[in-house]
């Protein structure tokens, strides 16, 4: 989702209050905006998959832990708000409903236009937050996950087709393979045919 960024700076509470009237998503740092553009077909059916099959499996474990898509916040600090593709929050303690405080799990969905900011920006942000446990960085374009965890130092770990991811921040195990259902990716295809 390529970004668009303001020059004007504007405060924290003109940036939320104009997000509840706005129709495009912006993220806030140090005073800026940033217009979020549409996700594409693949992007949304990555997304869409990995939150199904979390929610789920946080129902089948009576989990209190939340699953939101990528219309909620994460308040990072006090200059800096972003929208990650999904977050998963287990003992939030904020008091607005637009945006989590204390995320668990963060996963990003990666595209050309924001690969490198989720990659080192996002990721050095969001592993400073004290909560943060596990960041996902799924690729759009190829079955290949990076999961890197705070208890291994923010170690990378690269998961493909045929394995299983287990992240260990919510007490859940989901399929390579499940996260990329109906992607009709080379890949994907390739494996399903030989399995």
């Amino acid at each position: 989702m390529p970004t668009i960024r303001q020059v004007e700076k504007i405060s924290v509470s003109d940036y939320l209050e104009g997000e509840l009237k706005s129709d495009i998503k912006h993220e806030y740092v140090d005073g800026h905006i940033y217009a979020m553009a549409g996700a594409s077909e693949q992007h949304n059916t990555i997304s869409a998959n990995i939150l199904t099959e979390i929610k789920n499996s946080l129902k089948r474990a009576e989990s209190q832990c939340k699953a939101y898509m990528s219309d909620m916040k994460v308040k990072v600090n006090e200059f800096i708000f972003y929208y990650p593709d999904i977050v998963v929050s287990c003992h939030d303690d904020s008091d607005d409903e637009y945006y989590r405080t204390s995320p668990t799990l963060i996963v990003e969905v990666l595209s050309p236009s924001t690969r490198k900011k989720d990659k080192t920006e996002k990721r050095m942000y969001y592993q400073n937050m004290p909560s943060v446990k596990e960041y996902v960085l799924i690729e759009q374009d190829r079955c290949e996950i990076e999961v890197s965890r705070k208890n291994d130092n923010w170690r990378s770990l690269f998961y493909y087709l045929g394995d299983d991811i287990n992240f260990e921040s919510v007490g859940i195990t989901l399929s390579v393979e499940d996260i990329y259902y109906q992607t009709g990716l080379e890949d994907l295809n390739a494996y399903l045919e030989n399995n």
